[in-house]
């Protein structure tokens, strides 16, 4: 899976929208949407969101989890705690990628939202490289337990992490090897 299949399935969460027309219930295979009325929040799909928002349909309302005083909040868990701690959305890098791209003039701090979201990811994705060096490094290491990853953290260790445990295993195999080699000589 790549980052933007991720964004596809982060698509799905629901957002409250303030439509500005009228409009009945839609019957969707997920589901039935609406109705639509003006000046009313309803909860809808993000990409029906994007959708109504690129014809000028609708404002997006920022989801709680995007306040600012909340992203703080999780901030300061996140640099406090050394592991990794629950986000408020599994899709929090995706969603607030996609919604500050299409509807920037819908929230408020738009700037420091991004700056926010960006050093969250910045401390998880240091502690998983840690992870993962630690891991590497213990000889004896054949896994790790990794709680409350998201799936784009998840995405952006893909092409790394079964290579290089390949690589170890090659390694470790050689190793063998050669001690049983050595062993086998000094008989």
């Amino acid at each position: 899976m790549d980052p933007h299949e991720v964004e596809f399935l982060g698509e799905k969460k629901l957002v409250d929208i303030v439509p500005n027309f009228n409009f009945g219930q839609i019957h969707l295979i997920s589901g039935s949407i609406g109705p639509f009325r003006a000046s009313l929040p309803v909860k809808v799909p993000i990409w029906l969101a994007i959708s109504l928002k690129q014809q000028q349909k609708c404002r997006i309302l920022c989801p709680d989890w995007m306040q600012l005083e909340n992203l703080d909040i999780i901030k300061e868990n996140e640099k406090q705690s050394k592991d990794f701690t629950a986000m408020p959305s599994k899709h929090y890098m995706d969603v607030t990628h996609i919604l500050l791209n299409v509807a920037s003039d819908d929230f408020v701090n738009v700037d420091s939202i991004r700056t926010i979201v960006k050093d969250i990811w910045d401390m998880r994705m240091s502690k998983l490289r840690t992870s993962i060096d630690d891991l590497f490094r213990d000889q004896n290491g054949i896994h790790a337990l990794l709680k409350n990853l998201t799936l784009m953290e998840i995405t952006s260790l893909r092409p790394f992490v079964p290579s290089s445990m390949d690589q170890l295993q090659r390694i470790k195999l050689s190793e063998d090897h050669v001690r049983s080699f050595q062993t086998q000589g000094s008989q």
